[in-house]
């Protein structure tokens, strides 16, 4: 719980404009005082939330900064589009409290009120099959006791499988994710050597590890479930609170964050497609677009891993073709509009039924009459090519077992949105794939949810790449960063 540029925020164009040619950009003769009389400069490849992340942190430190995106619009794989009246997001995105870079990214952009999180941690559970409510809460006691009253009163589990699951909770604290021989082992293995049943990885588990690593327990590596787990839910007792945008994702991650790039003075290029990256004799780096190039001291390669290998010079990294080897997973976000309100919670997770979490997208974007429902569908292999006949066919019916009200409901509209390939896939293994933000090309750095941040492909682990990326910016710049986040140090 992973178009058409969002209106309405009033945000200046950055597109580039009929006529305009994208200059050389050498500022060495910016002028800038700087002890020296020079800029430094940086080229940051890529405007998702890590691109965007690293332009603004360098940008914040003083660095020249030209922001390259192939796509009309910022944001990567978390924007919005234009369904006739209906402003859509491509997927539905949550993030926690204990994603405290994004939180900082949000407040970069000015943006953290139109993002709130719950007071306390509270997610309605639908049971389709034996048609009954649980709820997953927290209170403020310390760690573990936060989600004992919960637990003990969880009733999707029985009495033994909520006893088995505490202690499993237990083990997995005791775990560190960082240790290398975690990643080599699957999560769904570990649980069931700690007594967990089918259900109550199902119930629990799943329910939670699905949406944040978009794989079931047995395709993912323990040392990332690892830290899924301790960090939201054996840290802190509200590191899982829950927080989602209430305005399309496009005015945060496009509208907002182009004001921001542009009060920072970076020059942010949109429908320029890098073909190339070549360190000259000087030092500084070419990066080669249609016809044009930058030069820069620096550069911050924040595409997509395929993307990464197709654009990194030879011995940049060791063994480049590792970035093929991280695969991808699909999500599959199914879109209902109803002729009337149908959900009364703002959202709802659920069990026995292929449905996996419900969103209430109404306000969000601007239907005026009905109720817009979106699902968020993770790990969606099975069905992520599916024709929106069979879709439709097999989802009206659950929505109908799960919410009495839709029974009689005219669906005014009916479509899905496909990401194939979402997220990196979090299997056994991938972590020694994952680079770090260094390279061997001294000035060209790496960022990307896809790196080496300890964190699966949320946009926390996005956020957190590209200010690790700008860190290594600076100090091979010999330039202070205290200014930035230090927990993504």
């Amino acid at each position: 719980m992973a178009g058409n540029p969002p209106h309405g925020l009033g945000v200046p164009d950055c597109n580039r404009r009929k006529g305009k040619r994208m200059r050389q950009h050498d500022s060495r003769s910016a002028g800038e005082a700087d002890g020296t009389g020079e800029r430094a400069s940086a080229v940051v490849v890529g405007g998702g939330l890590a691109g965007v992340t690293s332009a603004l942190a360098l940008a914040d430190a003083g660095v020249e900064v030209t922001l390259l995106e192939g796509r009309p619009r910022l944001g990567g794989l978390a924007f919005s589009f234009q369904r006739g009246e209906l402003t859509v997001d491509n997927g539905q995105h949550v993030y926690l409290r204990c994603c405290t870079a994004y939180r900082w990214f949000l407040d970069r952009v000015e943006g953290a009120h139109l993002a709130p999180l719950q007071d306390r941690l509270d997610v309605p559970v639908l049971d389709a099959g034996r048609h009954r409510l649980g709820r997953l809460r927290r209170t403020a006691l310390p760690v573990p006791l936060h989600l004992a009253a919960s637990l003990a009163t969880y009733p999707h589990l029985s009495l033994a499988e909520r006893a088995a699951v505490g202690r499993a909770a237990l083990a997995l604290k005791g775990l560190d994710p960082a240790d290398p021989a975690l990643d080599n082992q699957d999560f769904g293995s570990w649980l069931a050597a700690h007594g967990q049943s089918e259900r109550a990885i199902e119930a629990l588990w799943d329910l939670v590890g699905v949406a944040t690593l978009n794989a079931v327990a047995g395709d993912a590596s323990l040392g990332l479930a690892a830290m899924v787990f301790k960090t939201g839910l054996l840290s802190e007792p509200g590191a899982a609170d829950i927080g989602w945008a209430r305005v399309p994702l496009g005015d945060l991650h496009d509208g907002l964050a182009r004001k921001a790039l542009d009060s920072a003075g970076v020059r942010t290029e949109l429908r320029t497609r890098v073909t190339s990256l070549s360190r000259q004799e000087n030092g500084r780096w070419r990066v080669e677009v249609p016809g044009e190039s930058v030069e820069a001291d620096c550069v911050v390669l924040a595409v997509p891993q395929a993307e990464a290998h197709d654009l990194l010079p030879d011995g940049a990294i060791d063994d480049p073709d590792r970035l093929l080897a991280i695969d991808t997973a699909p999500i599959l976000n199914v879109h209902v509009v109803y002729d009337r309100k149908v959900l009364k919670r703002p959202f709802f997770a659920a069990l026995g039924t292929p449905v996996q979490w419900v969103f209430d997208r109404t306000e969000t974007s601007g239907l005026r009459t009905g109720q817009y429902l979106a699902l968020s569908q993770s790990a969606a292999q099975a069905e992520i090519d599916a024709p929106v006949a069979a879709l439709r066919e097999r989802y009206l019916p659950e929505l109908e077992r799960l919410l009495p009200a839709a029974h009689g409901a005219q669906v005014l509209d009916f479509f899905v949105t496909r990401e194939r390939t979402a997220t990196f896939a979090p299997t056994p293994g991938v972590g020694r794939l994952r680079p770090g933000a260094h390279t061997h090309a001294p000035g060209l750095h790496l960022a990307g949810a896809w790196t080496a941040t300890g964190w699966p492909a949320t946009m926390e682990g996005a956020v957190r790449s590209g200010i690790t990326a700008a860190r290594a910016v600076l100090t091979a710049l010999d330039r202070p960063h205290d200014h930035l986040f230090e927990e993504a140090a």
